[in-house]
């Protein structure tokens, strides 16, 4: 098992480092000006992945439809709100 995982992780990291010069090499063929769009969109990429990250799950819809509890079942709640939407 011990074995399977090293050579599993050598595996990545070859990956990895094959990934890397690929896109090295690649950006090298790039003009300037498109460089700086790679650099920007990938910029852009890690703020995108940073906000998702950092932001907590609001739960301030609980209870939303405690008035329609009575009128209705979950399943019909379900097509209601797909009237709705409509």
């Amino acid at each position: 098992m011990l074995i399977s995982l090293m050579i599993l992780m050598l595996l990545v990291n070859e990956w990895r480092m094959y990934l890397m010069e690929t896109i090295e090499e690649k950006f090298r063929q790039l003009p300037p000006n498109l460089q700086e769009e790679v650099v920007n969109f990938i910029d852009f990429l890690l703020t995108k992945t940073h906000s998702t990250a950092r932001k907590k799950i609001s739960f301030d819809w609980i209870g939303g439809l405690k008035e329609y509890r009575d009128k209705y079942t979950a399943i019909e709640l379900q097509k209601k709100a797909l009237e709705w939407r409509d």
